[in-house]
Order: structure tokens, then sequence, then C-alpha cells
């Protein structure tokens, strides 16, 4: 019998099921610059890449030949739900986000910018470290006006309500009761400062505990302990107020909105379960301004459902509908008349075959006839048929091209003294059959004797 597995393994094989089926469920992005954008831009797009980790394609390459369909074939078989791209006209920067495979598509227009390393430079302490990218952000939405409004207008769309749904949409969900606070690092920030314009933010999120002054910190949370050995007792080192400055001993000064007690252990040191703990956000970067000026129906494509600087009427609204559904019907049309196209070459190449294969049948029935007719001489006279009653065999000869010359040989005598008469003979006897030209070298070239006028 072979070995039974234990339960580590079962339960390990299991968790990986699940975190399998997790991802699967996740949303999934495709972030690139689409045309000439310049190297800033660029690396705008490269920043927003690494907000989207790890549920993104951080090592998408973009050439310049590569056009949307080329994405959204692409998108289909790797589970991408929506696009975030970056393109830069003559009036500025704008950012597009699209949901796969039939739209809604949000325009924004880029106010401002700044770049992550410059954010990073900024800052005091950065947090640079690689492992909080492991784990999907925290989405945090501001000032969004969710509720519709009261209208009569059964058409009309509340585009903030859109635009938040789009964004929730674009983050994998969290469930409270069993998420692990480990594993929220990161949290990003979508702002509504004003009507349709949002502000972003990304920011780093750390844990630490209050209520204990900073020599009591230094010890508890560096790993290199201070010096010690001149001291009797610890408790000289954290009320010793001549070493350090006045303010070492006492507590830190902490935000009271920031403080949370913990309901369950986390990384770091004095992080333990109901303790009480404080939250520190670092800014990671990028920053952008937004500003939301269209919406349309489908896959950057449709009918417009918002426009911040257009507005057209009702006549010109029917209008733009009767030329979508012409378009439309016209494309339903195309769409018919080429699935005729391939069947009737379909139809057309089944008849074919069928053809060849009878001809093939045909021609296999009479060579079984010409072999029953040689073995039913042989059963009935018992003797081989003479050449003259037996069919002709096939002869199938390589036809030579009308263009080929005949290929003419070289042949060399020996012209010593001994034997000259012998090399006189042998010419004039190879001169007769053949066209013979002699050069110094006592070299003769051979060709086919040909008739000349």
């Amino acid at each position: 019998m072979g070995k039974k597995k234990g339960r580590a393994k079962k339960a390990s094989k299991l968790n990986n099921k699940l975190e399998d089926a997790e991802i699967n469920k996740a949303p999934h992005t495709f972030v690139f610059p689409r045309g000439h954008v310049g190297s800033n831009v660029q690396q705008l797009a490269m920043d927003m890449r690494r907000v989207m980790e790890p549920f993104t394609a951080s090592k998408l390459k973009v050439r310049k030949k590569n056009v949307l369909k080329d994405f959204v074939a692409v998108a289909g078989p790797l589970g991408v739900t929506h696009f975030i791209s970056f393109s830069k006209t003559t009036s500025g920067v704008n950012m597009r986000l699209a949901r796969l495979p039939k739209g809604p598509t949000l325009h924004f227009k880029v106010l401002k910018y700044s770049l992550s390393k410059d954010v990073v430079s900024s800052v005091k302490k950065p947090k640079t470290s690689q492992g909080q990218y492991r784990t999907a952000p925290l989405l945090v939405l501001n000032e969004f006006k969710t509720k519709d409004s009261k209208t009569t207008d059964i058409n009309s769309v509340n585009p903030q309500k859109l635009c938040a749904t789009m964004l929730q949409n674009m983050f994998p969900s969290i469930n409270i009761h069993k998420v692990n606070l480990n594993h929220v690092q990161r949290c990003v920030l979508f702002n509504n400062v004003e009507d349709n314009r949002i502000e972003f933010r990304h920011y780093n999120i750390a844990v630490k505990p209050i209520g204990m002054s900073r020599r009591m910190k230094k010890i508890v949370t560096q790993r290199n302990i201070p010096n010690l050995g001149k001291l009797a007792d610890i408790s000289d080192y954290l009320t010793n107020r001549g070493d350090g400055s006045a303010s070492e001993s006492e507590p830190e000064l902490d935000d009271q909105t920031s403080e949370v007690e913990l309901p369950q252990k986390m990384v770091g040191a004095g992080n333990m379960k109901s303790h009480q703990s404080a939250i520190r956000l670092t800014e990671l970067g990028p920053r952008l301004m937004l500003e939301l000026f269209k919406i349309e129906e489908g896959m950057h494509e449709g009918e417009v459902l918002f426009h911040s600087f257009i507005e057209k009427t009702e006549e010109e609204k029917k209008l733009l509908e009767k030329s979508r559904q012409k378009k439309k019907s016209d494309k339903e049309m195309r769409k018919k008349q080429q699935e005729m196209n391939i069947q009737r070459k379909e139809d057309e190449k089944k008849k074919n075959k069928e053809k060849s294969i009878a001809g093939m049948k045909r021609k296999l029935k009479d060579e079984e006839q010409e072999d029953d007719d040689v073995q039913y001489y042989r059963d009935e006279v018992g003797a081989e048929p003479d050449e003259d009653l037996a069919p002709p065999k096939k002869v199938f000869r390589k036809m030579r091209p009308k263009n080929d010359k005949p290929k003419i040989k070289t042949v060399k005598f020996k012209s010593s003294k001994g034997n000259s008469q012998n090399f006189k003979k042998n010419f004039k006897t190879l001169s007769k059959n053949t066209n013979v030209k002699k050069f110094p070298s006592k070299k003769v070239k051979v060709g086919m004797k040909r008739n000349r006028k």
C-alpha cells in the first residue's frame, strides 16, 4: 500500500485551490500608453501599473503598431476585466477607464500629476519595500454622490455614481470578517473635490504601538538595541535625562483620530491584539488631479451617456441614434454575407473533394481490371502471356526543359613522345562523332554533334 497523505498536505492543497479561485475572481487590468505620449506620461503609466499590482500585467510590452483590438484579443484568455490607458493631445493628457468586453468607458482629463519618484523624494521617511506590492490596495472613496437625482428623464445618468461603481469594480472586494490585516499594506484614495473633479492618492499603511516613550520604542521596535553596558539598570536609561533631550523621555504625542484597537495581532513589535495602536500613512505616489468629462456606453465607442462640455438637442440625439442603428444593421448584413460566402466556399471545396475521390476510385478500378486479365490468362492457359498480348506498361520519363543545354564533357589526353600516334588516332576518331576544341593545356571539350547550316 502507498503512503497516506498527511493532514498538512491535504490542507495546503485545499488552501492553494481556494487561493487560485480567489485570484481568478479578482479583477485584472492592463495599464498602457497609447500613441506618442513622451517619457513623463510613459513613466506615469508605469507608476499606475505599480499601483494596480499584483492583479495587472506588470511586464506588458506595447509597440507602436499595436492598436486597441490587439489588447482586446489578448485580454479575454488572460481574464483581464479593465483597461487604463493614457494618451496625449495638444490640449493635455487624457486617461481612460474601460470595462471589458462591452463598456462603459470613462474619459478623464489629467489636470495635474506628479510621478512616484518626485513624491518619494519629498517624503522624509519613504516606504519602498517590495513586499507591500504583493497584495492589492484598499480602495477608499470620498464625497461621491451615489444617490440618483429626482428627474423624470429615464435616459439620464448620474456620472458620479457610475464612476464610483466603475472604481469599485476595478479592485478586489474585501470580506471584513475574514480579511487578514497583515495583507492590507496599501490604500488608494479617490476624493471628489468638486463636481466631476477627482483627486487620486496612493499611501502605505503602517501600524505602530502607542502609549510609550521614545526610548521605550527604541528598545521595542528597533533591531539594534542601544548600548546599556555603562548603566546599572535599564530604568536608568528610561528615566535619565542627561544624555538626550528632555522630550525623549516624554510620551510621543499621537493623533487621537488615528488610534485604533487592533482586532487581531499584526506584524511589528508591540502590535498585539486588543492593544491601542496608531495608523501611519506614508505617500507612495503618483498624484493625479482628474476631471471626468465624458462617458461612453461601449468599449471606446457607442452612445455618449454624459458629456460635460457638449449638450445636444433631442433632434441631434435622434439623428445620432438613427445613424448608429444604420451602422449596426450594415454591420449585421456584412456579417451575414460573409457567413454565406464562407458556406459557399465550404460546399465547393466539399464537391471538389468528392470529384477527386471518384476519379481516384475509377483509376484503381482500371488497374484492377488489367491485373484481372493477366491472372485469368495464367489460370486458363497455365503459362505467362506473350509480350504482344500483355498490356503495355506505362513508362514515365523525366522531361528535360527546353532551355536546358547539353552538358559539355572535358577529356584530357596524355601526349608523350611514345604515344603521339595513338593520340592522333584517338583524336581523329573522336572528332568524327563530336565537336572538339583543342586548348593549349591539351584538354578537349566533348559535346553532342549538332547540324550546322
